[in-house]
C-alpha cells in the first residue's frame, strides 16, 4: 500500500539534546578507519582552528537516524519497517561536530514516491547545537521493498 502523500512537509519535534563526547568520536574514527588527530587529539585540532576534537563527516548519521525513527515510527505514516532498506544518505555540513556540542534533530519529510511498487521516503533531519545554530542537514532515503506475492 502506497504511503500518503500528505504526509510530505510534515515536521516532528526535535530529539532531546544529544552530547558529543570525546571518546565517543574517538571510538567512531577507529571504527571507520579515520587516522587523522583531529578527530582524537585536542592539541591537533586546536592547531587546526577548532576548539576540541571534531568528528569524522558520517559521525552525524547515528544521531539523525535514530532521530528518523520519529518518522518511521508513525503509526499515521504506515510504513512497514520490516521492509525498509537504507536507500542514500546525503550531508550539508555548516560546521563540524565538536566534542561538547549538544545537538538536537529535527526531522522533515520532504517527499514519499512510490516506483514499481516501493515506496521510497525521504527525510530531511537538521542539527541544531543548543544556541539553535545549525550544523549539518542530513537527507535520508528509505524504501520499502513492495511486498511479495503470495
Amino acid at each position: 500500500m502506497a504511503l500518503d502523500q500528505s504526509f510530505v512537509g510534515r515536521t516532528y519535534p526535535p530529539t532531546v539534546p544529544y552530547e558529543v563526547g570525546r571518546e565517543k568520536i574517538r571510538e567512531f574514527a577507529e571504527a571507520v578507519g579515520e587516522t587523522n588527530p583531529v578527530y582524537t587529539d585536542p592539541e591537533a585540532a586546536k592547531e587546526f582552528g577548532y576548539p576540541d576534537v571534531i568528528a569524522p563527516p558520517t559521525f552525524v548519521f547515528s544521531i539523525t537516524f535514530r532521530a528518523a525513527g520519529q518518522v518511521v515510527q508513525d503509526p499515521q505514516l504506515g510504513l512497514d519497517y520490516s521492509r525498509v532498506v537504507h536507500g542514500d544518505q546525503k550531508f550539508a555540513y555548516a560546521r563540524p561536530v565538536r566534542a561538547g556540542d549538544r545537538l538536537t534533530v529535527t526531522s522533515t519529510i520532504e517527499a514519499i514516491k512510490s516506483l514499481a511498487g516501493n515506496d521510497i521516503l525521504d527525510i530531511r533531519g537538521e542539527v541544531h547545537d543548543e544556541s539553535g545554530e545549525l550544523v549539518v542537514t542530513a537527507w535520508t532515503k528509505l524504501v520499502a521493498r513492495a511486498a511479495e506475492e503470495a
